[in-house]
């Protein structure tokens, strides 16, 4: 099993890290070392194929949590409706699960987090 190409996309902008592009640049060792894990082709990684399955299980996990995100926002106009009442924190609540995953990620491929995540500790005020 490999990676694909989209695939390697996400896991790097999930561990957050910047994009690879086509040229040669240089990186921190973070994303040296994150490059020598999955690999930048398909064809390259350095993973056994049950920690990819693995990954793969994390990066599904982590596109349905982004999607949530960004579809929280259809129910910002509204404070309640019946018995329904929105929860204000919803968003942020989401945004600090999301990360929480995006770091687990990083910690399972072993890298730290990339500059897009900071720290991991990530403060989201509303």
């Amino acid at each position: 099993m490999a990676f694909t190409d989209p695939q390697l996309v996400d896991i790097r902008r999930f561990c957050g890290y910047p994009a690879y592009a086509n040229f040669g640049w240089v990186f921190s060792e973070q994303y040296a070392i994150l490059t020598m894990r999955i690999g930048s082709t398909p064809a390259d990684g350095n993973m056994s194929a049950d920690e990819q399955a693995a990954v793969v299980v994390k990066l599904t996990n982590l596109y349905t949590l982004e999607t949530a995100i960004s579809t929280a926002s259809n129910n910002l106009d509204t404070a309640s409706a019946g018995p329904w009442v929105h929860n204000p924190n919803e968003i942020a609540d989401r945004v600090r699960l999301f990360t929480y995953w995006r770091v687990d990620l990083c910690r399972f491929i072993g890298v730290q987090p990339g500059p897009a995540i900071g720290s991991g500790n990530t403060v989201v005020r509303t």
